[in-house]
């Protein structure tokens, strides 16, 4: 989990995380906007934008080609690459000699140069082909939208591809699959950096859900369910409601007057993971929100997000978030505000 905040400066000195976002000629015009709406909001205690988010082009400003019937200006050339904290590649379905053949242009590879070393990488979509033709994923985990996973894979056989998530955050290289996945990876990342009110403020804003677990699958068979047939919603919102407390999966059944096979069958159709998964993610999800919001100690924290021990709290946040609940919160409960 990065820890980066409000991005480094010299003493007494305050300097948003810098986003570079690289528009390709093909671009879709709605993953381009999506971390301009995602990273443009966040903002510390004193109003000051916790990143800033510029656009630019391999080429000199100027028009972009998106697959749309109208192109957008990008007012910044490739060197702006060069003072990015993190560089996100959005989707594009022009991409070239990078899609035919898995080689970056001489025109791409000369911009992506000029990206510093430790800059964090993250793709949206089909913008995963730049980075894995540039060699950043060489043997790491990867997505991009399903229907094209098996085509990527073929290209790039030293990738290890999932196309049965939302996104992959590998550190300091994050892959999505499209569309909407890329609002859930942009969200995971303002999470990351400045934690889960940062995120949640945002999302609420934005109007879609605050959290969209990665390893959620992306392509679930009835996305949207028959409205004959009941659905899982309202013992989601019950289980929601008493966190704190034990919870059975014959409990959640029952909300739904289904048996447990059935209610746990209707349930993955329709989340995409199985009600334990589920509700271990709310409970670390809540587990953050006190850590972050309040001065409870760690077994008050563990008792009220349902983990009963701080033992079993600290297990299921090592292993969701890589590091100790105080470990969490000495870093959340500071660096936004200051």
């Amino acid at each position: 989990m990065s820890s980066d905040r409000a991005t480094a400066a010299p003493a007494g000195a305050f300097r948003p995380h810098r986003i570079v976002v690289l528009a390709l000629d093909g671009l879709l015009p709605f993953e381009l906007g999506i971390p301009h709406r995602i990273f443009g909001r966040p903002k510390d205690r004193h109003g000051r934008h916790l990143y800033e988010v510029v656009t630019c082009s391999v080429r000199p400003p100027g028009p972009v080609l998106t697959d749309a019937d109208f192109a957008v200006h990008v007012p910044n050339g490739p060197e702006a690459l060069a003072d990015a904290d993190t560089v996100i590649v959005p989707a594009s379905y022009e991409l070239g000699p990078v899609f035919e053949e898995g080689r970056l242009t001489d025109e791409l590879a000369a911009a992506l140069a000029r990206i510093r070393p430790g800059t964090r990488l993250a793709s949206i979509c089909t913008g995963v082909y730049v980075l894995a033709a540039a060699g950043h994923l060489d043997g790491r985990p990867a997505t991009t939208h399903w229907a094209d996973a098996e085509r990527f894979q073929r290209m790039f056989p030293q990738v290890r591809v999932d196309a049965d998530v939302l996104f992959i955050d590998d550190g300091d290289v994050l892959t999505s699959a499209g569309v909407a996945a890329g609002i859930d990876l942009c969200l995971h990342m303002v999470r990351r950096d400045f934690g889960t009110a940062v995120a949640n403020e945002v999302a609420r804003r934005t109007v879609v859900p605050p959290h969209r677990d990665g390893g959620q699958a992306q392509y679930i068979e009835r996305p949207v369910p028959d409205p004959q047939l009941a659905t899982t919603t309202a013992a989601r919102a019950w289980a929601l409601g008493r966190l704190h407390e034990p919870i059975q999966l014959r409990d959640m059944a029952e909300q739904e007057a289904m048996s447990v096979r059935t209610f746990t069958r209707r349930f993955r159709e329709e989340a995409g993971i199985s009600p334990g998964q589920w509700l271990t993610q709310q409970r670390v999800e809540r587990a953050r929100h006190l850590l972050e919001t309040t001065d409870l100690s760690i077994d008050q924290v563990a008792r009220e997000a349902g983990f009963g021990t701080a033992q079993s709290m600290r297990q299921h946040l090592q292993q969701a978030l890589g590091v100790t609940p105080t470990a969490y919160r000495r870093t959340f409960r500071t660096g936004v505000g200051t």
